[in-house]
């Protein structure tokens, strides 16, 4: 099978989560192209076959989602996003001419593949909020109806979604399926441990939080993110390094990061509680949190206080031991279900496409 592969390059777990699914795809003999962007083309290129494009950012500052800087930085790329357009149409579509597109959340490959009338499959974790039912506070609806339509705008017209989630609800279609995070195989290997430390993750700077944390004098916090190896008080940061961060992941006695899936899933299936302190502004990360204060296996952080921060210290011996109940992380059903679409010239995954056609299902 030929397979157009769209990658998000927006933060690393997409890259991560695409790239366990394509070492499958390539491995079971299938002819596979990656469209990606940023992190997604840098975290890809050496391992596949990747058409690097022009992709949209979120722009940040504080934990706060930025529209003045998500605006500027995102308009500068329009020029450069129409020649990637076209890239990706002239040498992916039409020249290699894929029998199925997947997509984690990159929309020049959804529209394009609509376009072709090519069968477009989703895995990602964004379209729990699209296609999962789940309880949302009042102050949330706004944000929850506004997210649903970007994303229903990014992918517009999906013919089967393969949705990754630590929480399961009901389905608003049939062409929706609900799977368990995709964790690295690097973290699968991990045999996890119990040190004192407490891992913090930033990947654009939270410098009110850290603030706070220098407040725990006896807590030790070791700090990803900041790009640099300094010792301050009880913050002790530690340069980007992916083996010195699953060794400090799968001893930690527990972690404080932004919500976002990635962290949380390995998090999880590593059994470490996790204060998740949502971005403002992403409802995503504040739908991620909300469902991990209802598991119980950590906190909702929004906002992120002394009390917060406090609160959760306190209650990490009880978030530990409902964790030991936690399903850790199985990739197989997945894999299956993907195998599953595209056997027979992807006959099932045509299916889907001709069945949203008839009901005429263009959510």
């Amino acid at each position: 099978m030929r397979i157009v592969y769209g990658v998000s390059g927006e933060g690393s777990g997409h890259a991560a989560r695409a790239g366990v699914v394509l070492a499958h795809l390539v491995a079971r003999g299938h002819e596979v192209k990656v469209a990606s962007y940023d992190r997604g083309s840098r975290a890809l290129r050496d391992q596949f076959d990747v058409l690097e494009i022009e992709g949209l950012s979120i722009g940040t500052a504080d934990n706060q989602v930025s529209l003045v800087k998500t605006f500027t930085e995102n308009i500068a790329k329009l020029s450069d996003g129409v020649r990637s357009l076209r890239a990706l149409k002239s040498g992916l579509f039409e020249s290699f001419r894929p029998d199925v597109a997947i997509t984690d959340f990159e929309p020049m490959t959804a529209y394009l593949a609509h376009h072709f009338r090519v069968p477009l499959v989703t895995i990602d974790n964004q379209h729990a909020m699209r296609y999962v039912e789940f309880a949302c506070p009042s102050e949330l609806r706004r944000q929850a109806l506004i997210t649903a339509n970007v994303i229903r705008s990014m992918v517009p017209k999906p013919d089967v979604s393969l949705v990754t989630t630590f929480q399961r609800g009901p389905l608003k279609n049939r062409r929706t399926f609900l799977f368990a995070p995709i964790v690295r195989p690097a973290v699968l290997a991990l045999e996890p441990t119990h040190s004192e430390h407490v891992l913090v993750y930033f990947t654009k700077g939270f410098d009110s939080c850290l603030d706070l944390m220098r407040g725990f004098e006896r807590e030790h916090f070791v700090v990803y993110g900041y790009d640099r190896d300094a010792r301050e008080g009880n913050l002790q940061f530690k340069r980007a390094s992916n083996a010195g961060f699953l060794a400090d992941l799968a001893a930690a006695r527990a972690v404080i990061s932004t919500a976002g899936f990635s962290l949380l899933s390995e998090a999880l299936h590593l059994r470490k509680p996790m204060l998740a302190l949502p971005m403002q502004g992403q409802f995503e990360q504040e739908l991620n949190a909300l469902l991990l204060d209802e598991s119980g296996y950590g906190a909702n952080g929004r906002g992120c206080t002394r009390e917060t921060i406090g609160a959760f210290l306190e209650r990490v011996t009880d978030y530990a031991s409902n964790l030991q109940g936690y399903e850790r992380s199985d990739i197989g059903p997945l894999l299956a279900k993907i195998d599953q679409l595209l056997a027979d010239g992807a006959a099932l995954a045509r299916d889907f496409r001709v069945r949203r056609d008839e009901l005429g299902q263009l959510a």
